[in-house]
């Protein structure tokens, strides 16, 4: 994909997949969710679960207008032509209740079967159901999400701290993650077992979030793709016209768009969550 010349020009592509927004929460980058929104078109959008994060808001409500103006501005997408296309997650498992509907001009669907330029069959589900922490033992899941929110807030003072030194964000529950050993092993095994998934679905392919993992990787020929998140490596997966799938980190190419100077907040997508 060509970037453009000017900040006035936008980016497109034929396919975006963005999840693990938790709207509702504070570790939402909202602003540069928006900002994202705001310069990367496309013909699809799928919104891949975990959008809102149901969990945060109904034990404390903390919607600022941020994130309505995500909201919005995904919503506009729909009238404008884009086909959005929103398959909950375990976060947001509430509003499978409303499978096979639209609300607006946004489908609600389980799960989707996306068609590639090049023919490629690509299943695209959120990915809790590979979790089976999730799926067994939910109380011990929602003592890590919250364990997760802690570390997340203490990225807050420890990057206040590496500006005044004019260091770089750097985040404490990702460098955690990749070097915990049973971390580290878990994601391997999630994204090997959603690869055998869609092998017996006969799919080419599958896409999913919820690991917070930025990844394309391939298992005995099925192609794994994961877009990563929105609470800190801001990442997104991307087709072009010619039906190529990358990731696209927002931290890396908001300066080809955006003039204002933000600080440092860059990660590389295999950083993870």
């Amino acid at each position: 994909m060509t970037l453009p010349s000017t900040h006035a020009e936008k980016a497109r592509y034929r396919t975006i997949w963005i999840s693990d927004t938790h709207l509702g929460s504070k570790g939402c980058q909202s602003k540069l969710l928006l900002e994202f929104l705001k310069h990367i078109e496309s013909e699809k959008l799928y919104l891949v679960g975990d959008i809102i994060d149901c969990w945060r808001l109904k034990n404390r409500w903390y919607w600022p207008q941020e994130h309505n103006d995500v909201v919005q501005k995904i919503l506009r997408k729909g009238r404008k032509g884009c086909e959005v296309i929103f398959i909950p997650g375990n976060h947001d498992s509430l509003i499978r209740n409303y499978a096979n509907m639209s609300l607006g001009n946004v489908k609600i669907c389980e799960e989707d079967i996306h068609i590639t330029a090049q023919g490629k069959r690509l299943l695209v589900l959120h990915g809790d159901i590979f979790d089976n922490v999730m799926r067994f033992t939910p109380w011990l899941a929602t003592i890590g999400d919250h364990l997760y929110e802690f570390l997340l807030k203490l990225n807050r003072p420890i990057n206040k701290f590496r500006q005044k030194f004019g260091k770089g964000y750097w985040s404490l529950s990702a460098h955690l993650k990749m070097k915990v050993k049973n971390a580290v092993s878990y994601i391997s095994q999630f994204e090997e077992i959603a690869s055998e998934h869609a092998k017996k679905q006969q799919a080419d392919g599958i896409v999913c979030g919820h690991i917070h993992h930025a990844e394309i990787r391939q298992f005995h020929g099925i192609d794994y793709y994961n877009d990563g998140d929105w609470v800190e490596s801001c990442t997104a997966l991307a087709e072009d016209f010619e039906g190529n799938l990358s990731i696209l980190n927002w931290h890396q190419l908001r300066q080809h768009y955006i003039l204002e100077e933000l600080p440092e907040l860059a990660v590389t997508h295999n950083e993870g969550l």
